[in-house]
C-alpha cells in the first residue's frame, strides 16, 4: 500500500538525516573532491522531494533494499516546467501512477504525484522555469517512495545532430514502453552522444530497425513526405510527446525503419517533453535532406507548443 504524503513512517527506506560526518578532513582526496564539485554543478539546486517533504540532497537516504537500487525496478517521469507550471501534468502523474502499478512496486497515487511536482517545481523555480524528475521506488517492506529531483533546463541547438551507436536496442522486455530506472544501454548511448559532441544517440534493434533516441522517439519522413515512427513492439518508450503528436496528427504511421532509410530520409525529428521536435538535420556527420528543418519538424513543434 501506498502511504500518505504528508508524513514519513518509521522504518521508511527514504529519509531526510543529517549529513555524515567527513571523517577525513575537507579535500583528503583530490580525486573525491573533483567529483564533488561535478555533482554540484549538475545540480547546483542541491535540493529534492521526499516522501512529502522538501530537504537538501545530501539528506536523502535509500535503504539497501530499494527496489530502484537492488533492482533496477523503479519507474520515472520527467516534466518541463514552465512559468512555475509544470506542462501536461495530469499525463505525467497518470503514466507515474501506472507504470508502478506495472512494475508490482503497488499503489501510487495520481494526486501524490501531482502534489510533488508541484510543491518540487515552486520551490526550486518559483514562477521560472526547469525541469522536475519524479522517481517511484518500493522499499523491502512493500511501501512505495516518490522521490524528485529538480534542475536547470540548459541551452540547446534547435538543430540536432545524432550518431548510430553500436548498441543493439534490448526491446524492453517485460519493460517494453515504460520509463524505468534501470537504463544502461540508454546511459552508454548518451555518453556516445557526448563523446562525439551531437545531440542525440539512435538506437537500432538485433535486426537493423531503428527503434528510438537514447532520450528522445524519433519520426522520419522517408519517401512520399509521409511521417512514420517505429512500433512501440520494437521496444520504444512510450514518451509522452510521441503520444501527442500521434494523437494530434493522425496521418502519422507506425511501422519499422531501417537504417538505410536513416540515412536516406528528407527529415528526422526526434520528440520528448522536455525539448518538444528538434531535426535531426546530421547523422553520422553527413546531411539530411537539405541539412535544414523541414516542414514536418516545424508542424511538430507547432504542435507540441499548444497545451
Amino acid at each position: 500500500m501506498d502511504r500518505p504524503v504528508d508524513g514519513t513512517p518509521p522504518g521508511s527506506g527514504l529519509q531526510d538525516r543529517p549529513s555524515a560526518p567527513d571523517l577525513h578532513g575537507p579535500d583528503a582526496d583530490p580525486l573525491l573532491g573533483g567529483r564533488r564539485a561535478l555533482s554540484a554543478a549538475k545540480n547546483e539546486l542541491r535540493i529534492c522531494w521526499i516522501d512529502g517533504r522538501i530537504a537538501p540532497i545530501e539528506q536523502a537516504v535509500v535503504r539497501a533494499d530499494d527496489s530502484a537500487y537492488s533492482e533496477g525496478r523503479g519507474c520515472y517521469t520527467t516534466a518541463r516546467i514552465v512559468a512555475g507550471r509544470a506542462r501536461w501534468i495530469d499525463r505525467h502523474a497518470a503514466r507515474l501512477s501506472r507504470s508502478a502499478s506495472q512494475l508490482g512496486l503497488g499503489d501510487l497515487e495520481e494526486d501524490r504525484v501531482r502534489t510533488a511536482i508541484r510543491e518540487l517545481a515552486s520551490k526550486a523555480f518559483g514562477d521560472g522555469d526547469g525541469i522536475v524528475r519524479m522517481q517511484a521506488s518500493r522499499d523491502g517492506d512493500g511501501i512505495v517512495h516518490l522521490v524528485g529531483v529538480p534542475r536547470r533546463l540548459g541551452d540547446e541547438p534547435d538543430q540536432w545532430s545524432a550518431i548510430l551507436v553500436d548498441l543493439p536496442h534490448t526491446g524492453g522486455g517485460l519493460a517494453r514502453g515504460l520509463k524505468v530506472s534501470s537504463r544502461l544501454t540508454m546511459a552508454l548511448a548518451g555518453d556516445a552522444a557526448r563523446e562525439a559532441g551531437v545531440e542525440e544517440a539512435l538506437l537500432l534493434d538485433g535486426n537493423g530497425w531503428l527503434v528510438e533516441g537514447s532520450r528522445s522517439n524519433i519520426l522520419v519522413v522517408a519517401d512520399a513526405d509521409t511521417l512514420v515512427t517505429p512500433p512501440l513492439s520494437l521496444g520504444a518508450v512510450a514518451g509522452l510527446a510521441r503520444t501527442l503528436v500521434l494523437e494530434r496528427v493522425p496521418s502519422i504511421v507506425e511501422r519499422a525503419v531501417s537504417a538505410e532509410e536513416l540515412r536516406s530520409a528528407k527529415e528526422i525529428i526526434a520528440v520528448n517533453a522536455l525539448r518538444g521536435a528538434r531535426p535531426i538535420t546530421k547523422l553520422d556527420g553527413k546531411p539530411i535532406g537539405d541539412g535544414a528543418a523541414g516542414a514536418w519538424s516545424k508542424r511538430l513543434s507547432e504542435v507540441l507548443e499548444a497545451d
